[in-house]
């Protein structure tokens, strides 16, 4: 039992004063002479032993109706061990992703667990909160009441175990203090339970759909394109029950451009096509409908005008494999030799490879450094007999290394960096059966540039460095036969394809995005994504003949966007959320050790109310002290 007024206690002392009073009694008894003295004595005797018996009686009965007043002023009270503690930390955790679009018995799960906080947040108290997109820490009730309402859905997810982090982040060091951690969620998660820090309790309200129904767009790719005609493929699945047929739209803009429909009898996920006619410039969008999760129903993609990498070969060597390469649509592809070689044409390329050339004039050095200064990619590919010294300055120039000396000896091509993005999607498994091409001779090299080849032995066969690339071996056909192996394609594709990384048909909120927009900029210009409510300033870099953007937590919105340059249309490109809440898998919260589980918010904060609830007891003690104080007249009045 504890005391609101604990120093009124003190007052219990003055009933001593009473009780010496009772004591120490300062009346006196007169004496009267009687003839028959010991019937006299026999009776005084008797009322002596009743008067004392009543004074103790009475005194008790004051002594207690006195100390139930005493008690009652200092105001007691019980609680529970929470509640009595020095000091109490709650922090909330609100689950605002996606998944939380999910319809539960009262409604969408995250809407109707904003609305209970709402109408529970009562109080002078403080309250650290945060949810996946923000964070408030010692927030008043009335400020936590006015942003509840308006935290909305987002792509991003936190990890329980990041949860975890950002809580310890927003309590106190205090070791004296009880720690609380509520967790609102629905547990759509693919990570498992972390362990719990045995100083903090947590409070877990796992909220449930009623339905697990969901039809998701999962992604678009282009299957077939000519110059008229874009064959455009769309990936959809469901999961749970769903209709047998789905009907799926496709838009160019606000207009509708053809609609087809998804069969789901056979499979939960499948594949339909759109024949698109004349596309360049498409802002396109797919759009089902499906009332459960709402943010996976569309899926925005662009098709702009082809642009052209430009690719020149500056040669001395054999170069028809490279011509089988590049000459094709998607490349400008021309070739010079090295004594003839127009130097002005250099600074407009975005990919230049040195075939085979036996040595690197210092005009030549001086051009292919500024343009590799400016953001253009190099291929070198080394000629079996060149000058040392006048290629290591230009190796050094693009920090590829040193050679060392030339080595006449057969070595097969077996060391493939399966991880380099120049291999990536290319291979659905590391291969160990591959039939690896060879080379005659090769260079020694000292370099610490990333290796994408190499032979038997460890030793590089190609090397690159930022967007400059080195064969260490002549590809021509009497050192190596490296150009007719399944690698040749992957490889100098790739190459030029990194020279000039155009935008995809669409690209994932959330992740790192780079691509480049073929265009020359002045010093002061600069380039702005735009949609038709917001705009924002990428990240990006200007280069001699494209501007390289990057965006990551920009945009936050799904949606076909224009990049701009001063209010000039350039291009489209195009944002959509990643579909990993679209799984409808959840874990159990009565899996995680330690947690307490709540169905609801309300269940959860009536419980918190129940633990804090103070028990006050000085009504009793002032009922108390009135029943003394009765049973005293009572002995005053009937006790003989």
């Amino acid at each position: 039992m504890l005391f609101k007024h604990p120093e009124l206690l003190y007052a219990l002392f003055l009933l001593l004063i009473p009780i010496l009073i009772h004591l120490f009694q300062l009346r006196r008894f007169q004496k009267v002479d009687f003839t028959n003295v010991a019937y006299l004595k026999k009776v005084t005797l008797q009322t002596r032993k009743s008067s004392q018996l009543k004074k103790l009686l009475t005194l008790l009965m004051r002594l207690l109706a006195l100390a139930c007043i005493i008690i009652a002023f200092a105001q007691p009270y019980a609680v529970s061990n929470t509640a009595s503690s020095s000091e109490t930390e709650t922090v909330l955790y609100i689950d605002n992703s996606f998944s939380m679009q999910a319809k539960g018995p009262n409604g969408p799960l995250l809407q109707r667990a904003l609305q209970q906080l709402y109408e529970i947040a009562n109080g002078e108290d403080k309250i650290s909160w945060f949810s996946n997109t923000e964070s408030k820490n010692n927030d008043s009730k009335t400020d936590f009441k006015n942003r509840v309402l308006s935290i909305d859905y987002t792509y991003k997810q936190l990890a329980l175990a990041d949860v975890l982090l950002k809580a310890n982040q927003l309590f106190s060091e205090s070791e004296a203090s009880e720690k609380r951690l509520i967790i609102i969620s629905d547990f759509q998660q693919k990570s498992i339970f972390p362990k719990k820090n045995d100083a903090i309790s947590i409070d877990v309200v796992a909220l449930t759909p009623v339905t697990k129904n969901n039809i998701a767009i999962d992604s678009a790719y282009i299957l077939f394109k000519n110059t008229t005609t874009t064959q455009l493929s769309v990936v959809v699945s469901g999961q749970g029950v769903v209709p047998q047929r789905t009907p799926v739209s496709l838009y160019n803009g606000p207009r509708l451009i053809a609609k087809s429909s998804m069969d789901f009898s056979e499979s939960n996920q499948n594949t339909l096509s759109f024949d698109i006619e004349n596309p360049s410039g498409f802002k396109g969008e797919l759009r089902i409908t499906d009332p459960n999760l709402l943010y996976d129903n569309s899926l925005y993609f662009s098709i702009n005008t082809p642009k052209k990498i430009k690719v020149l070969v500056i040669n001395e060597g054999d170069a028809d494999f490279l011509r089988r390469l590049f000459d094709q649509t998607a490349y400008e592809y021309s070739q010079q030799s090295f004594n003839s070689l127009n130097y002005n044409d250099i600074p407009s390329q975005n990919f230049i490879i040195l075939n085979e050339l036996k040595m690197v004039s210092p005009a030549l050095l001086n051009s292919l450094k500024a343009f590799s200064d400016s953001g253009g990619s190099i291929g070198i590919i080394l000629a079996e007999e060149i000058d040392i010294p006048g290629y290591n300055r230009l190796l050094n120039t693009l920090q590829l290394g040193v050679i060392t000396e030339a080595v006449i000896q057969e070595k097969k091509i077996t060391k493939i960096n399966f991880s380099h993005p120049l291999y990536q999607n290319v291979f659905e498994k590391q291969v160990t059966n591959f039939q690896y091409p060879k080379v005659n001779s090769f260079y020694n090299i000292s370099s610490n540039a990333t290796q994408v080849l190499g032979y038997e032995d460890g030793k590089p066969f190609l090397l690159q460095q930022d967007q400059n690339f080195l064969s260490t071996a002549s590809l021509s056909e009497e050192n190596s036969n490296f150009t007719y192996s399944p690698l040749i394609v992957p490889t100098f594709i790739n190459m030029a394809q990194q020279s000039l990384p155009l935008p995809q048909l669409y690209y994932n909120i959330g992740t790192q995005n780079k691509y480049a927009v073929p265009i020359k900029l002045t010093q002061d210009d600069i380039l702005t994504l735009r949609d038709s409510v917001n705009s924002f300033i990428p990240l990006q870099q200007t280069k001699a003949n494209s501007v390289e953007i990057t965006t990551v937590e920009e945009p936050s919105k799904s949606g076909n966007f224009s990049i701009e340059n001063k209010n000039t249309f350039i291009e489209n490109i195009s944002y959509n959320y990643p579909r990993s809440e679209s799984v409808m898998q959840y874990l159990n919260p009565e899996d995680w050790e330690g947690v307490t589980l709540y169905n609801s918010v309300s269940e959860l904060f009536n419980s918190i109310a129940e633990e804090n609830k103070i028990n006050s007891f000085w009504k009793w003690f002032v009922i108390f002290a009135v029943v003394f104080l009765l049973l005293e007249m009572l002995i005053l009045k009937f006790y003989k």
